[in-house]
C-alpha cells in the first residue's frame, strides 16, 4: 500500500452504508499534519456545529480554549502533553482542549453529564470537520493540572480532551517508524453485535 496521505486516507473510509452520513466514516484521527492553516471561517463553522450538540437542561457547559499556531495559547497547549504527543501535535495548526462547566446556571446544583455533553459538542465538532476535508485528532495524554495552570481555567470547570486540528499531512513526516506504522494501519471497529443489547451479554436484533 502507497504510503503517501491521499492513499493513506482512502484506506481509512469505514465501508459504506446507506443512510450514514460520509463524514462519519470518513473520520478518523491521524497524527500528520500539513503545515497549513486553517481558515477562521472553517473554524466558525466547526464550532457552530458543536453549538447545536444536545445538553442537559441546555445547559450547554462546553467552553473551547483554541490555540492558533504561533500564539500562547497552542504554546501554552503544547507544554502539558506528553513527551509522545509534543513530538507530532505541536505541526498541527490548530490545538484546544475542551472544558464543561460543572454547576448549572439555572439553580448552581452540580451537572453529572457536564463532561458528557462536552463530549457530544466534540462528536459534532470533529464530524463537522471531516466533512470541511479537516483531520481531528483527540488525545487524553496530557498534563491536566499543568493545563489548568497555564490556561487558567476555573476549578467548577471538568478538564476533557485536546483536539489536534489542520489538513492531514505525509505520514512520512511523522518522527519514527512506529508512528508512521501506526498512521497506516487499517481501521478496526467491533461489531454491533458485541455494544448493542437487548439484555446483558446478550445482541440486540435489529434487521429481521
Amino acid at each position: 500500500m502507497s504510503f503517501r496521505a491521499e492513499a493513506v486516507d482512502q484506506s481509512k473510509y469505514a465501508p459504506a452504508v446507506e443512510g450514514i452520513l460520509p463524514a462519519i466514516h470518513r473520520r478518523w484521527s491521524p497524527r500528520a499534519f500539513q503545515d497549513r492553516p486553517v481558515s477562521p471561517a472553517d473554524l466558525a463553522q466547526l464550532f457552530e456545529a458543536a453549538r447545536w450538540a444536545p445538553s442537559s437542561y441546555n445547559e450547554q457547559p462546553w467552553r473551547f480554549l483554541v490555540g492558533l499556531r504561533g500564539t500562547s495559547t497552542h504554546q501554552k497547549i503544547t507544554s502539558t502533553l506528553i513527551p509522545f504527543n509534543q513530538s507530532w501535535a505541536p505541526k498541527a495548526p490548530v490545538l484546544m482542549l475542551g472544558v464543561a462547566k460543572t454547576r448549572f446556571s439555572h439553580d448552581n446544583s452540580a451537572n453529572d453529564y457536564a463532561l458528557y455533553d462536552l463530549g457530544a459538542a466534540t462528536a459534532l465538532l470533529v464530524v463537522q470537520a471531516a466533512a470541511l476535508g479537516l483531520a481531528t485528532h483527540q488525545m487524553g495524554a496530557f498534563d491536566h493540572a499543568a493545563a489548568r495552570k497555564a490556561l487558567e481555567i476555573p476549578e467548577d470547570y471538568l478538564i476533557g480532551s485536546v483536539t489536534a486540528l489542520g489538513y492531514q499531512g505525509e505520514p512520512a513526516l511523522l518522527p519514527n517508524e512506529r508512528m508512521i506504522a501506526q498512521e497506516v494501519a487499517p481501521r478496526t471497529r467491533k461489531p454491533l453485535s458485541e455494544f448493542v443489547l437487548s439484555a446483558w451479554g446478550q445482541p440486540a436484533r435489529l434487521v429481521e
